[in-house]
């Protein structure tokens, strides 16, 4: 592990990092700080934890030398309220220079009008969320025209959010800086977004699983476009009766599984059944051992909604998550091996590039990656439908 030292950061800086027990760089650290003072643009993923906001903030503090200017250096991007107050209670914590200037733009209650009189007064580092920060740039409130670093961080969350546009907006609005951007986790959105503002983007990607390891059973994770490709390939996959014979697929919602449930029946009829939900179908179980027994269904659709306690699934010899679990620890206790039997089981999940940050925090927890598999060939992928473009007053 780096020592800080090595981060070349200012006097300052390296005060306040041993004073508040950062003792070394983090893997992540070690690799941007040569890049950051080399003014490259960065697009960092990590996982959660591997001190990616930190990192930002450092970066930001250590680009500042002087308080001169009225208008901003730093732009710092955060997805909500919450996590930008804690960014800025971070740089408060870090900063030695008692002469910076911070200004938080979100929507809590203060006016914009009264956000954009604070601007004109003069700030050094702002920390918003998107929209805020476009609302006050279109009021004229905003200057973008010395900024020195734009920042984006938990880029995941702030697409997630519907954040692109403010985002993309503001980085084209500024004439020169140098570009960060944080996610735990990179898709075909993230790329999208960052593309418009850093056309030559230098890609770092770093993996921190832990060390602990938990004994589970093979998980296959199958990455596709949308809601409308999960259900043909659920439906091509389930078409292969010698391998998926007994199969729970776990649902998040019971929409879901009425959804999943008539999509399926158009194929395989009766093989299909749900659990606990006797409104979508006869052909409803309340015990998994009776659908285990049952020499006619092959198919169990489960929503979680309805059944939040814990099933006996180590019996089963596949188990689909249409739809990753809300609580996580749902999730790893159904793929932890508890028997011999499940030693053969197969655990597949499907994701969404929106659902990727929560594949990546049980790859954490379990110590382990889930093995990506390519997507058939024969799949139907569905095209996402263009949204209306968004009137401006």
């Amino acid at each position: 592990m780096a020592t800080l030292e090595k981060l070349k950061l200012s006097k300052q800086l390296l005060t306040a990092m041993t004073s508040n027990g950062y003792l070394s760089a983090t893997e992540i650290q070690s690799i941007l700080f040569p890049r950051l003072n080399g003014g490259q643009d960065i697009v960092a993923i990590a996982p959660d934890g591997a001190g990616k906001t930190t990192t930002c903030i450092l970066a930001s503090l250590n680009k500042i030398q002087f308080t001169e200017e009225i208008a901003p250096r730093i732009l710092y991007l955060v997805p909500d309220i919450e996590t930008g107050e804690e960014v800025l209670d971070q740089f408060h914590t870090l900063n030695r220079n008692r002469d910076l200037r911070f200004l938080g733009l979100f929507a809590d209650g203060k006016s914009l009008d009264a956000q954009v009189l604070e601007l004109t007064d003069g700030v050094d580092i702002i920390v918003a969320t998107p929209d805020r920060a476009r609302a006050a740039y279109l009021k004229l409130g905003l200057n973008l025209n010395k900024i020195q670093l734009f920042v984006v961080d938990d880029a995941e969350t702030i697409i997630k959010k519907g954040l692109t546009l403010p985002t993309v907006e503001l980085a084209r609005g500024i004439k020169k800086s140098q570009f960060l951007v944080c996610s735990s986790v990179y898709h075909e959105r993230l790329e999208k977004l960052f593309h418009t503002f850093i056309p030559l983007a230098n890609i770092i990607e770093v993996d921190d699983l832990g060390e602990n390891q938990l004994n589970t059973a093979e998980q296959l994770l199958y990455h596709v476009p949308n809601f409308g490709t999960k259900l043909y390939l659920v439906q091509l996959l389930m078409a292969d009766k010698e391998v998926f014979d007994k199969v729970l697929i776990f649902v998040n919602t019971k929409f879901t599984a009425e959804t999943v449930f008539k999509n399926l029946s158009k194929d395989f009829g009766d093989e299909i059944s749900v659990f606990n939900a006797g409104s979508i179908s006869e052909n409803n179980f309340t015990q998994l051992i009776d659908f285990k027994l049952s020499p006619k269904s092959r198919i169990l659709i489960i929503a979680n909604e309805d059944n939040p306690n814990e099933l006996p699934v180590s019996d089963f010899p596949c188990i689909l998550h249409f739809d990753i679990p809300e609580e996580e620890v749902t999730y790893t206790q159904r793929v932890l091996i508890r028997s011999e039997h499940q030693q053969d089981q197969l655990a597949i999940t499907f994701s969404t590039d929106l659902e990727l940050p929560q594949i990546r925090r049980l790859e954490q927890k379990q110590g382990k990656k889930m093995q990506s598999m390519e997507l058939p060939t024969d799949l139907f992928i569905v095209k996402d439908k263009p949204k209306k473009k968004m009137k401006e007053d």
